[in-house]
């Protein structure tokens, strides 16, 4: 165990993007749902925004907590040609789970914002926070979809995930903060002493804190 909860790991984040304290144009964008519980903790100590981008991973057949790929909100689309073709998966099956994720995504979205639009993030720093990393596949996609909005930096912060994940991230981002990348790594909830499930009505709450705070 590394951190006690999402939030202990928000708070020693947040003290390594220090530097980012009081820049007008930065956002910090949680990826549902922990990665919000997290980011709470680093906008607060920056004194910054906080937003959803919504990312879901597409899971192999009947070994869903396997990434096989992940999908945006925006479309954008990455899955892992080795890895299935290693496994067998239909290109069917690949349609009809990023359908079904695409689907998942646009819920969360009306469920999270309402009726409020998404963050504009040209010429925004943007640091995109989760609770983790493992194989990174969601990350990635994730990354990419920003990238496209053109923001002036991009810095991704997460309190662990394995190395090589975490070297291969490196290379998409402007500036990566991770505090844990062990080489021996099993699953993100084996660094938190409480890992339980983040809720849709805890991430909508921390999003209203957010927006009264700016009122």
């Amino acid at each position: 165990m590394l951190f006690q909860d999402r939030r202990e790991a928000g708070q020693a984040l947040a003290r390594e993007l220090a530097s980012f304290e009081g820049s007008s144009n930065l956002i910090v964008l949680g990826i549902p749902r922990g990665g919000v519980v997290v980011g709470h903790e680093i906008a607060k100590a920056l004194g910054a925004p906080i937003d959803v981008y919504i990312t879901r991973k597409i899971g192999a057949p009947h070994n869903p907590e396997l990434a096989i790929g992940a999908v945006a909100s925006d479309g954008t689309l990455i899955i892992d040609q080795q890895l299935v073709r290693r496994l067998g998966v239909e290109q069917d099956y690949i349609e009809e789970e990023s359908r079904r994720q695409k689907d998942e995504i646009s819920r969360r979205l009306s469920e999270y914002r309402g009726d409020r639009p998404s963050p504009q993030l040209a010429g925004k720093i943007v640091i995109l926070v989760d609770d983790g990393v493992a194989t990174g596949a969601t990350t990635l996609v994730t990354i990419r979809a920003i990238k496209a909005q053109d923001p002036s930096e991009l810095v991704l912060a997460v309190p662990v995930g394995p190395r090589d994940s975490i070297e291969t991230l490196r290379q998409e981002v402007d500036k990566l903060v991770c505090l844990h990348a062990p080489e021996i790594f099993w699953a993100v909830g084996a660094f938190y002493n409480m890992f339980d499930q983040t809720s849709d009505a805890e991430v909508k709450a921390l999003l209203q804190i957010d927006q009264e705070r700016e009122v």
